[in-house]
């Protein structure tokens, strides 16, 4: 597919206060978009803006709740006149055993990053469909393949893939555009917090390669803004998840006889594992909500 340029376009992204979220609003700057920050760390966000090439702005909103980023959408347009590009990145994990599992952290996953990437898109949807625009849904390797003691992520980023592929098919005779992003593990926050816990590290080394390894942010970035600018369904952060499409099929079965057998190497040590939301990220939204 043919390239957009982004030079003069409006670009919004969620989770926008660090990591994936922060360096895509960076790069796409460099590349003259203008960009909306939006996320629940009002400071960082301030200091990103400040640190982007074009004219950009920042929103503090929690993409869970569908009054305040209605507003937020407003009020992008009134400031920035159009949208043209929402990325539905902000996102938090919890890991650990499904039974001993925090309740609360475990909906919150589900809330943020399912719920939140709807609400966002509900929100914005309205101006994409004027500026005939494109929206990036950020998934995971976790929507293709199960895993052990990630059930939150995995549900919440399995139905974000499936929402996302339905909406395609809705809005796409109005000109809208919709991606999935898919990220391994990449080198964010969010997996340097959930490999400070022992028993989540050695059970993501003993994955096969190569998804037992992380990955730079950069290069990942960078493809993913490749896919922005080709407005592409599908975008893929490292060279070898394309490939894993073609077997998806076959992963359940194959991780549900060789998971559990991990997984009873550690049964003595499932107790530490932490129970909350995993990263700074993680910590900023607790904060949000007093926990």
């Amino acid at each position: 597919m043919s390239k957009v340029s982004l030079e003069g376009q409006v670009a919004v992204v969620t989770g926008a206060a660090r990591g994936v979220g922060e360096l895509l609003a960076r790069k796409l700057s460099a590349r003259g978009a203008k960009i909306a920050l939006v996320g629940l760390e009002p400071d960082e966000l301030k200091q990103v803006a400040a640190r982007l090439h074009s004219d950009a702005d920042w929103w503090h909103a929690d993409v869970t709740d569908h009054v305040a980023m209605a507003q937020v959408a407003q009020e992008v347009k009134e400031r920035f006149g159009k949208v043209d590009i929402v990325v539905a990145n902000a996102g938090v994990a919890t890991g650990g055993p499904f039974a001993e599992s925090d309740p609360v952290a475990w909906r919150r996953v589900i809330e943020v990053n399912l719920i939140g990437s709807a609400v966002t898109a509900r929100a914005f949807l309205p101006v994409l469909t004027e500026s005939r625009g494109y929206l990036l849904q950020i998934a995971s390797l976790a929507a293709i393949t199960p895993a052990p003691m990630m059930t939150a992520y995995c549900a919440s980023k399995s139905g974000v893939e499936a929402y996302a592929h339905s909406l395609r098919a809705e809005v796409g005779h109005k000109g809208v555009r919709v991606g999935v992003g898919y990220l391994s593990w990449t080198d964010t926050d969010m997996v340097r917090g959930a490999d400070q816990d022992d028993v989540m590290r050695e059970l993501r080394q003993q994955l096969p390669w190569p998804s037992n390894k992380t990955y730079p942010l950069g290069p990942a970035v960078d493809r993913l803004v490749a896919g922005i600018e080709r407005r592409s369904p599908h975008v893929y952060a490292q060279w070898w998840l394309r490939g894993m499409q073609g077997i998806r099929g076959y992963l359940p079965a194959a991780i549900g006889l060789v998971g559990q057998q991990k997984v009873r190497r550690f049964e003595g040590r499932l107790g530490t594992v932490s129970k909350g939301l995993v990263g700074a990220g993680g910590a900023a939204d607790e904060a949000s909500r007093g926990r």
